[in-house]
């Protein structure tokens, strides 16, 4: 009996500007990466951006792509930069998607 291969993993870096800081987004990213089953992590950037690092299934990070795009209710998204990496998988969670500190 043949098993079918895991789909390729897709490993991105987001940059979020605009008005992201005190309007839910990193907790709302974590709900939508946990829903995707992606794991990584999302932080708050001293310069009032945000950036996430994901990895997952192609089709479950491009659907975290896109809701990037709206983010939560109260988000004005002005820019969302996509960089596809290749990466150790030590940078990311063993497993989960997780809010860190500040950087």
């Amino acid at each position: 009996m043949t098993h079918p291969a895991d789909p390729p993993l897709r490993t991105i870096h987001l940059q979020i500007e605009g008005r992201v800081q005190g309007v839910g987004y990193r907790w709302a990213t974590v709900e939508a990466a946990t829903r995707l089953g992606l794991r990584g992590w999302v932080r708050n950037r001293r310069d009032g951006s945000v950036e996430a690092l994901a990895q997952g299934p192609a089709s479950a990070v491009q659907a975290l792509i896109d809701w990037a795009h709206r983010g939560p209710p109260q988000a004005v998204v002005a820019v969302v930069q996509v960089q596809d990496i290749d990466m150790p998988k030590g940078d990311l969670p063993a497993s989960g998607f997780e809010q860190r500190a500040t950087a």
